[in-house]
Protein backbone atom coordinates (compact mmCIF):
# COMPACT_ATOMS: atom_id res chain seq x y z
CA UNK A 1 0.00 0.00 0.00
CA UNK A 2 1.46 3.25 -0.96
CA UNK A 3 2.05 5.69 2.18
CA UNK A 4 -0.46 8.66 2.53
CA UNK A 5 0.07 9.69 5.95
CA UNK A 6 1.71 12.91 6.28
CA UNK A 7 0.63 13.77 9.43
CA UNK A 8 3.64 14.01 11.33
CA UNK A 9 5.82 15.58 9.15
CA UNK A 10 5.52 19.54 10.02
CA UNK A 11 6.20 18.35 13.65
CA UNK A 12 9.15 17.16 12.99
CA UNK A 13 10.50 19.42 10.42
CA UNK A 14 9.83 21.95 13.19
CA UNK A 15 11.92 20.18 15.78
CA UNK A 16 14.59 20.17 13.43
CA UNK A 17 14.48 23.85 12.96
CA UNK A 18 14.46 24.35 16.16
CA UNK A 19 17.45 22.37 16.82
CA UNK A 20 21.12 23.78 17.03
CA UNK A 21 22.32 21.68 15.03
CA UNK A 22 20.11 22.00 12.03
CA UNK A 23 22.30 24.06 9.98
CA UNK A 24 24.61 20.65 9.76
CA UNK A 25 21.78 19.17 7.17
CA UNK A 26 22.74 20.37 3.18
CA UNK A 27 20.07 22.55 1.38
CA UNK A 28 18.32 23.55 4.53
CA UNK A 29 19.57 27.13 4.70
CA UNK A 30 17.53 27.72 1.52
CA UNK A 31 14.54 25.75 2.69
CA UNK A 32 14.84 26.25 6.23
CA UNK A 33 12.75 23.40 7.25
CA UNK A 34 9.25 25.21 6.07
CA UNK A 35 6.70 24.13 4.33
CA UNK A 36 4.66 26.19 2.28
CA UNK A 37 0.52 25.37 2.67
CA UNK A 38 -1.04 22.38 1.64
CA UNK A 39 -3.08 22.08 -1.56
CA UNK A 40 -7.48 22.30 -1.05
CA UNK A 41 -8.86 19.24 -2.81
CA UNK A 42 -10.11 22.11 -5.05
CA UNK A 43 -6.97 22.90 -6.07
CA UNK A 44 -5.26 19.39 -6.70
CA UNK A 45 -8.36 19.07 -8.88
CA UNK A 46 -7.67 21.68 -10.87
CA UNK A 47 -4.15 21.02 -11.26
CA UNK A 48 -4.58 17.37 -12.55
CA UNK A 49 -7.69 19.08 -14.93
CA UNK A 50 -4.79 21.30 -16.39
CA UNK A 51 -2.11 18.26 -16.27
CA UNK A 52 -4.35 15.59 -17.83
CA UNK A 53 -3.48 13.06 -15.59
CA UNK A 54 -3.35 12.20 -11.65
CA UNK A 55 -0.08 12.43 -9.70
CA UNK A 56 0.89 8.99 -8.01
CA UNK A 57 -0.41 8.83 -4.74
CA UNK A 58 2.01 9.03 -2.06
CA UNK A 59 2.80 12.45 -3.84
CA UNK A 60 -0.63 14.01 -4.05
CA UNK A 61 -0.95 13.27 -0.51
CA UNK A 62 1.73 15.02 0.49
CA UNK A 63 0.13 18.15 -1.61
CA UNK A 64 -3.14 17.36 0.45
CA UNK A 65 -1.37 16.77 3.87
CA UNK A 66 2.07 18.63 4.42
CA UNK A 67 2.24 21.08 1.93
CA UNK A 68 2.83 22.31 -1.79
CA UNK A 69 7.15 21.96 -1.28
CA UNK A 70 9.30 23.55 0.31
CA UNK A 71 11.93 21.73 2.84
CA UNK A 72 12.58 18.27 1.65
CA UNK A 73 15.84 16.63 -0.04
CA UNK A 74 18.72 18.83 -0.89
CA UNK A 75 17.42 22.23 -1.52
CA UNK A 76 14.00 21.39 -1.30
CA UNK A 77 11.07 20.56 -3.18
CA UNK A 78 10.24 22.30 -5.71
CA UNK A 79 6.57 24.59 -4.70
CA UNK A 80 3.66 23.94 -6.70
CA UNK A 81 2.12 27.34 -7.45
CA UNK A 82 -0.59 28.77 -9.45
CA UNK A 83 -0.43 32.18 -11.99
CA UNK A 84 -3.05 33.79 -13.61
CA UNK A 85 -4.96 30.93 -13.16
CA UNK A 86 -2.60 28.37 -14.33
CA UNK A 87 -0.44 25.62 -11.74
CA UNK A 88 3.31 24.78 -12.63
CA UNK A 89 6.08 24.25 -10.33
CA UNK A 90 8.94 26.52 -10.01
CA UNK A 91 12.78 25.74 -8.84
CA UNK A 92 16.01 25.71 -10.36
CA UNK A 93 15.21 22.91 -13.27
CA UNK A 94 11.30 22.89 -12.47
CA UNK A 95 11.26 24.17 -15.85
CA UNK A 96 12.07 20.85 -17.09
CA UNK A 97 9.24 19.64 -16.30
CA UNK A 98 6.78 19.60 -19.62
CA UNK A 99 3.53 20.23 -18.20
CA UNK A 100 2.30 18.94 -21.86
CA UNK A 101 3.56 15.60 -21.85
CA UNK A 102 3.27 14.63 -17.75
CA UNK A 103 0.48 12.39 -19.24
CA UNK A 104 2.38 10.58 -21.83
CA UNK A 105 4.40 7.46 -20.62
CA UNK A 106 7.91 7.72 -19.74
CA UNK A 107 8.71 4.01 -21.15
CA UNK A 108 11.63 3.08 -19.20
CA UNK A 109 11.90 0.62 -16.17
CA UNK A 110 15.90 0.48 -15.91
CA UNK A 111 18.96 2.93 -16.54
CA UNK A 112 19.49 4.68 -19.72
CA UNK A 113 22.09 7.07 -20.91
CA UNK A 114 21.35 9.51 -24.60
CA UNK A 115 24.56 10.02 -24.85
CA UNK A 116 25.51 6.04 -25.17
CA UNK A 117 24.21 6.84 -28.83
CA UNK A 118 27.31 9.33 -29.77
CA UNK A 119 30.43 8.51 -30.75
CA UNK A 120 33.24 10.18 -28.76
CA UNK A 121 34.22 13.59 -29.36
CA UNK A 122 36.95 14.55 -31.52
CA UNK A 123 40.48 14.01 -30.84
CA UNK A 124 42.92 17.30 -31.18
CA UNK A 125 45.74 14.63 -32.71
CA UNK A 126 43.30 13.78 -35.97
CA UNK A 127 43.28 17.50 -36.90
CA UNK A 128 46.14 19.28 -39.13
CA UNK A 129 45.29 22.62 -37.42
CA UNK A 130 43.36 24.24 -34.65
CA UNK A 131 41.03 25.62 -36.58
CA UNK A 132 39.61 22.54 -37.86
CA UNK A 133 39.91 20.96 -34.52
CA UNK A 134 37.67 23.54 -33.38
CA UNK A 135 35.22 23.22 -35.77
CA UNK A 136 34.60 19.47 -35.22
CA UNK A 137 34.47 20.13 -31.26
CA UNK A 138 31.61 22.70 -32.04
CA UNK A 139 29.62 20.43 -34.31
CA UNK A 140 30.18 17.09 -32.10
CA UNK A 141 28.79 19.61 -29.18
CA UNK A 142 25.75 20.54 -31.39
CA UNK A 143 25.16 16.72 -32.04
CA UNK A 144 25.46 15.91 -28.36
CA UNK A 145 23.45 18.39 -27.03
CA UNK A 146 20.72 17.81 -29.81
CA UNK A 147 20.56 13.88 -28.74
CA UNK A 148 21.40 14.51 -24.94
CA UNK A 149 18.58 17.03 -23.70
CA UNK A 150 16.10 15.94 -26.64
CA UNK A 151 12.79 16.52 -25.18
CA UNK A 152 11.45 13.29 -25.72
CA UNK A 153 13.67 11.32 -23.41
CA UNK A 154 12.17 13.22 -20.25
CA UNK A 155 8.06 12.87 -21.02
CA UNK A 156 6.46 11.98 -18.30
CA UNK A 157 8.75 13.32 -15.69
CA UNK A 158 7.68 15.85 -12.97
CA UNK A 159 11.07 17.43 -11.59
CA UNK A 160 11.15 17.99 -7.85
CA UNK A 161 14.60 18.70 -6.35
CA UNK A 162 17.67 20.36 -7.53
CA UNK A 163 20.90 18.83 -5.76
CA UNK A 164 23.55 21.55 -7.44
CA UNK A 165 25.79 21.09 -10.64
CA UNK A 166 22.29 20.49 -12.58
CA UNK A 167 21.90 17.03 -11.01
CA UNK A 168 17.75 16.98 -10.80
CA UNK A 169 15.57 14.15 -9.13
CA UNK A 170 12.08 13.49 -10.66
CA UNK A 171 8.96 11.78 -10.08
CA UNK A 172 7.68 9.46 -12.80
CA UNK A 173 3.83 10.55 -13.00
CA UNK A 174 2.86 8.31 -15.75
CA UNK A 175 4.67 5.05 -17.46
CA UNK A 176 5.49 1.79 -15.94
CA UNK A 177 7.29 3.09 -13.25
CA UNK A 178 4.79 5.27 -12.22
CA UNK A 179 5.53 6.74 -8.68
CA UNK A 180 9.02 5.85 -9.01
CA UNK A 181 11.85 8.75 -8.34
CA UNK A 182 14.32 9.04 -10.88
CA UNK A 183 18.02 11.32 -11.31
CA UNK A 184 18.40 13.35 -14.02
CA UNK A 185 21.91 13.55 -14.00
CA UNK A 186 22.45 14.01 -18.64
CA UNK A 187 24.10 17.15 -18.04
CA UNK A 188 27.13 15.51 -17.01
CA UNK A 189 26.26 12.62 -19.28
CA UNK A 190 25.38 10.30 -16.09
CA UNK A 191 21.93 9.65 -17.52
CA UNK A 192 19.10 8.82 -16.31
CA UNK A 193 18.61 6.49 -13.34
CA UNK A 194 15.58 5.20 -11.25
CA UNK A 195 17.04 5.58 -7.22
CA UNK A 196 17.06 2.68 -5.35
CA UNK A 197 16.59 2.17 -1.58
CA UNK A 198 19.32 0.07 0.39
CA UNK A 199 18.19 -3.15 -0.52
CA UNK A 200 18.15 -2.09 -4.15
CA UNK A 201 14.30 -1.41 -3.88
CA UNK A 202 12.86 1.52 -6.72
CA UNK A 203 12.49 4.46 -4.20
CA UNK A 204 8.85 5.80 -4.28
CA UNK A 205 8.05 9.40 -3.32
CA UNK A 206 7.60 8.63 0.12
CA UNK A 207 10.58 6.50 1.02
CA UNK A 208 12.85 9.43 -0.94
CA UNK A 209 10.85 12.10 1.24
CA UNK A 210 11.38 10.00 4.73
CA UNK A 211 14.52 8.75 4.56
CA UNK A 212 15.69 12.16 3.76
CA UNK A 213 13.83 13.15 6.58
CA UNK A 214 15.71 10.09 8.50
CA UNK A 215 18.78 11.31 7.58
CA UNK A 216 18.17 14.83 8.50
CA UNK A 217 17.07 13.89 12.29
CA UNK A 218 20.19 11.07 12.95
CA UNK A 219 22.65 13.96 11.17
CA UNK A 220 21.51 16.76 13.55
CA UNK A 221 21.30 13.95 16.71
CA UNK A 222 25.12 13.30 15.98
CA UNK A 223 26.00 17.29 15.70
CA UNK A 224 24.59 17.86 18.48
CA UNK A 225 26.03 14.80 20.47
CA UNK A 226 29.52 15.94 18.78
CA UNK A 227 28.99 19.43 20.48
CA UNK A 228 28.12 18.29 23.81
CA UNK A 229 31.45 15.74 24.02
CA UNK A 230 33.35 19.18 22.63
CA UNK A 231 31.68 20.91 25.25
CA UNK A 232 32.69 18.92 28.32
CA UNK A 233 36.47 18.33 27.06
Amino acid sequence: MPHTDWSDVRERLARLAAAPAASAVFGSAGHRWELEPPLSTGDLAEVEAQLGVELPGEYRAFLLVAGRGGAGPAYGLFPLRRHDGRWSWEGDGADLTDLGTLARPFPHVEAFNPADELPGPPDEDDFDSEEEFNAAEDAYWEQHDAVVFRPEHSVGLLYLCHLGCALREALVVSGPARGQMWTDDTASDGGYQPLRDEDGTPLGFARWYRRWLEEAESRVARRARDNVHCDST
